[in-house]
């Protein structure tokens, strides 16, 4: 801002400068380097880099992330995930929906997990753009699904199979507690320590990872069954028709039988009953990227870390909206 008389009555007034940030001691330009700055390194690092107050700093990014919103415009998403993220300890959620066509998220909001929270996105993106969305690709989570089978109900509702993949990992690892709870002595050795091994797939695993879990598998019967059934589940995901993944699932099930595993059958038995949000997969139109939530969800997990301490829910807000946008 700047002060100047007015030409016609000589009022003075004050002139809006548009180069100046909001804050008067910096340029909008340099707003938009601590910005962008921001993205890759704490508030902290950056303030220390550039010899600037904390504050400042953290005032800098936040006008930069506004910029990023009011920039990306108002979204109308046709392809919708939802999930959600704990902002502090003692079972906090927040709920995260991000547009799975444009690969961004949208809405960050909600006090839990609840069906009203659930009702705010539904609220806030408005009737009409809500009937237009044609898939909610979500974990299995009641709330979630109630609301937007009652808001939504044009949309098929898909389950997310990496919240699926990890029902299994549970799953599996409940078999592992057993096994080492069941043996004694130098029979314990092979299990101890195996837990990412058992649970990671199996190309990530290293050359060494890949030896100690074919020592494990060959030393416990149990073990091995259950790790070669983990694996194979994945497989649901490849077919085209919901009449051969139905076939395949029955056959997996079957293979249960006499191994005693019971987490596995309980497993088993919530698949079933979920059935419908996992087949809607095999259609072409529900054809979707599923990973883009994974990969937000550890993105936000580093910015987190980063910002440990923070209690600001609004930075955590705009920080989640904006870490797909492109740099302005």
């Amino acid at each position: 801002m700047r002060r100047v008389a007015c030409r016609h009555c000589g009022t003075v007034k004050r002139e809006r400068l548009d180069f100046l940030a909001d804050n008067p001691h910096f340029t909008r330009r340099f707003a938009f380097y601590v910005g962008r700055r921001c993205r890759q390194a704490s508030i902290r690092d950056v303030a220390k880099e550039l010899k600037l107050d904390w504050d400042t700093v953290k005032t800098l990014e936040t006008q930069y992330m506004r910029a990023q919103l009011a920039h990306a415009g108002t979204p109308g998403p046709r392809a919708i995930g939802i999930d959600e993220i704990s902002v502090r300890k003692g079972h906090s959620y927040r709920i995260v929906v991000s547009d799975l066509v444009r690969k961004r998220p949208i809405w960050f909001g909600g006090e839990d997990r609840s069906e009203a929270s659930m009702a705010a996105f539904y609220d806030w993106l408005g009737p009409k753009k809500s009937c237009q969305i044609r898939l909610a690709v979500m974990d299995m989570w009641k709330p979630f699904r109630n609301v937007t089978k009652d808001k939504a109900p044009q949309a098929a509702i898909l389950f997310d199979k990496f919240h699926i993949m990890r029902h299994l990992g549970e799953a599996l690892d409940k078999v592992r507690k057993a096994e080492y709870a069941r043996l004694s002595g130098r029979d314990r050795r092979f299990i101890k320590g195996q837990k990412y091994n058992l649970l990671s797939r199996h190309e990530n695993l290293t050359l060494e990872g890949r030896r100690s879990l074919k020592i494990l598998l060959a030393a416990n019967k149990r073990l091995n069954t259950a790790y070669i059934l983990k694996e194979a589940f994945g497989q649901l995901w490849d077919y085209g028709r919901e009449g051969w993944a139905r076939r395949f699932f029955d056959n997996w099930r079957d293979s249960l039988k006499w191994q005693r595993l019971g987490p596995y059958e309980r497993f088993a038995d919530m698949i079933d009953r979920h059935w419908d949000g996992i087949a809607a997969y095999c259609k072409p139109e529900n054809k979707v990227s599923l990973g883009f939530v994974e990969g937000l969800n550890n993105k936000i997990r580093v910015f987190q870390r980063r910002a440990y301490g923070l209690h600001d829910e609004e930075y955590l807000r705009l920080k989640v909206l904006t870490c797909m946008l492109p740099p302005l």
